[in-house]
């Protein structure tokens, strides 16, 4: 069932009423809005059945009432071009249909077009011809497990874990304290207080076996932020002290280099032979490390001497010498 410009109109009266506590019934929203009662009794069913709202009757006060306060009746005034950016992110979510987020979102996008006024109801289906995003590699979450970690949360409830270090071949229980979810190329990291180090870490959620909320409620430090957690990193893992590096890449891999956004602190510097150096600071070595072997022999670790170090060890092993 579609929903026309008048009706839209008259159902956010009927839902103002409604929200205002004033418990109006059919006869006299009816009256008011100079309609017949019938109309409004179908616009009642309509809310019930095709928009979820949870509208009771109180048969003392004799009016409606909403039984949930926080639901919201679809309103919605957006352009075409508006509606169009909003499928086009719709395309860019599946990155995250390993997890249950994907299907609640979709189901979120599929509820915005249906409630959209007939003046920008487009057909859609030429966008998944036309636009493409393709994503990397990604992990498989349990949905249990990801249910429970984001209610845990929430709930600021303390939750035991079962989490395998990527190294490891037999889990740990763990008491943790979530205090943030991050995404990184595919895969799930919760960033909690882990009690049995006393410190803050990451776990990769792909690698959480079991999860169970406990009783202990915890509290989030005010002063915790995860890009300040997170500090200068090239990627998800951090070390101890930070490292100024300096990586040289050669003519031929240059233009791929200076048209991106690295790092928050890169300074990129050219060479006359056509080459370019980019610079910045890190706490991370390791991801640095792998970055600059998958340019092959197009680029080269100029400091500092421990990555250097690395990468000569990987590369010797590489070759069998």
């Amino acid at each position: 069932m579609s929903i026309n410009k008048p009706q839209h109109a008259r159902l956010l009266f009927i839902d103002e009423k409604i929200r205002s506590s004033s418990y109006p019934n059919a006869a006299s929203l009816s009256k008011e809005y100079e309609v017949s009662g019938r109309t409004i009794t179908r616009d009642i069913e309509y809310m019930r059945d095709s928009l979820g709202a949870p509208i009771e009757y109180d048969k003392v006060k004799k009016g409606f009432y909403y039984s949930e306060a926080n639901f919201f009746l679809p309103a919605i005034d957006i352009k075409e071009s508006d509606f169009f950016a909003i499928c086009i992110t719709e395309k860019a979510l599946k990155q995250y249909e390993n997890t249950p987020l994907y299907d609640k979102l979709s189901s979120v996008f599929s509820k915005l077009k249906e409630h959209l006024p007939d003046s920008i109801r487009i057909n859609t289906t030429w966008i998944d011809t036309k636009y493409t995003f393709m994503h990397e590699s990604f992990t498989h979450i349990d949905p249990a497990i990801w249910e429970t970690i984001s209610n845990s949360l929430r709930l600021k409830k303390q939750l035991n874990i079962s989490h395998r270090k990527a190294e490891s071949a037999e889990a740990q229980s763990r008491i943790v304290e979530p205090y943030h979810i991050v995404n990184y190329r595919g895969e799930w990291y919760l960033i909690a207080m882990c009690r049995k180090r006393n410190e803050v870490v990451r776990f990769g959620m792909s690698r959480i076996k079991e999860a169970t909320i406990l009783k202990t409620p915890y509290e989030i430090p005010e002063d915790f932020e995860f890009n300040s957690f997170i500090g200068p990193s090239f990627g998800i893992m951090t070390e101890d002290h930070e490292h100024n590096v300096k990586i040289k890449f050669g003519p031929k891999i240059a233009p791929y280099v200076t048209e991106r956004h690295w790092h928050n602190d890169q300074i990129i510097t050219e060479e006359k032979d056509g080459s370019v150096i980019l610079s910045f600071n890190t706490n991370s070595l390791f991801e640095v490390k792998r970055w600059i072997l998958s340019w092959g022999a197009g680029a080269e670790a100029l400091s500092p001497k421990e990555l250097v170090d690395f990468i000569r060890e990987d590369v010797r092993e590489m070759s069998g010498v």
